[in-house]
């Protein structure tokens, strides 16, 4: 009896390197998905380009996320890997779930309402449409469930709202997907202000580790992380985020309970805790960065995505003709 995977659906958009919180909330588990759920991973490069980007470090950018994907453990025999350009109906839906969503749903999405809080000048419209595109790169798909931070489920949110009202107004067309939020991991903390999230575009680099640091560069920035002056090693997230963020790093690099971790440390300082945690980093890095050099020097990048693209394409082309005909936008009889 042949087994029905639901279908699982993810991208990232690599604005600059790929980052340890990237990894643990987002790739890492897209590796231990692959076996279980018809897998589409894509390169969300139109989304790159809210914000302008300078064109050869965003082809170096995206080389370097495809790369990436598969030295974290990503099958092209798995799992769909694309670019987003690649496949035309994304941009094509894109503006069909446009003309489905109010203006009020897009002024209230974080990412736009938070650049005009802080009066950010010469914001674009993609930026301010890009839930839309968003949620057609899910529907184009009709995927069951979308891996995403905390900080992302509003997103997925809409998709669903979208959706709803589409299959609504129209017919039964679009699956209305889940959101799938890991609870270890999903959202790895800045190492110097435990407040925030760590991110690409964390201005000192040091509250960031990439996938791509120097090994000796990723051991300093763990042992300089910001901690606290309580002096004992507790899960206390409130009060000693810093450790907390530490911990729950080494937790979801080695799948050991973060009490277990607690319970070896306690009595030891920050100091052993933080050279552990650097120990398990670098050794994940290692790995990650070996791989990395070997599918760069293999010249299978192009063949990857080119052969993801066709698969993808497929699907994609399928949904959006049936899009177009409940819309009314062609005339066949």
């Amino acid at each position: 009896m042949v087994k029905i995977m639901k279908r699982m659906l993810s991208g990232i958009k690599p604005t600059g390197q790929l980052t340890l919180g990237n990894y643990i909330g987002a790739l890492r588990n897209f590796v231990k998905y692959q076996d279980d759920y018809e897998m589409i991973v894509f390169i969300a490069n139109l989304h790159c380009i809210t914000e302008y980007q300078e064109p050869e470090q965003l082809k170096k950018n995206l080389t370097d996320a495809v790369a990436l994907y598969l030295a974290c453990g990503l099958d092209p025999e798995k799992a769909t890997i694309f670019l987003q350009t690649d496949v035309h109906e994304h941009a094509e839906l894109g503006y069909i779930m446009a003309c489905n969503t109010y203006l009020g749903e897009l002024n209230r999405m974080t990412q736009f309402k938070d650049k005009t809080a802080k009066g950010e000048k010469n914001l674009t419209a993609g930026l301010y449409t890009y839930p839309c595109l968003m949620a057609a790169d899910i529907l184009l798909y009709n995927a069951d469930y979308v891996p995403v931070g905390e900080d992302q489920k509003q997103h997925v949110e809409l998709t669903r709202d979208l959706a709803i009202r589409f299959n609504n107004k129209y017919s039964k067309t679009f699956t209305v997907p889940e959101p799938l939020v890991a609870k270890v991991g999903a959202r790895i903390m800045s190492l110097q202000d435990p407040s925030k999230k760590m991110s690409k575009s964390d201005e000192t680099n040091k509250g960031c580790i990439y996938l791509l640091d120097d090994l000796k560069v990723a051991r300093k920035k763990i042992m300089s992380a910001v901690t606290d002056s309580v002096g004992v090693i507790q899960l206390d997230k409130e009060n000693q985020p810093g450790l907390y963020n530490l911990i729950e790093i080494a937790s979801s690099l080695t799948n050991r309970s973060m009490e277990d971790i607690v319970l070896e440390f306690h009595d030891q300082g920050y100091g052993k805790l933080k050279g552990y945690v650097a120990d398990v980093v670098c050794a994940e890095l290692e790995k990650i960065q070996t791989r990395y050099n070997e599918i760069l020097a293999s010249h299978t990048l192009e063949k990857v995505l080119e052969e993801g693209a066709k698969k993808a394409e497929k699907i994609a082309h399928e949904t959006l003709a049936n899009v177009k005909k409940q819309v009314g936008l062609e005339i066949k009889y």
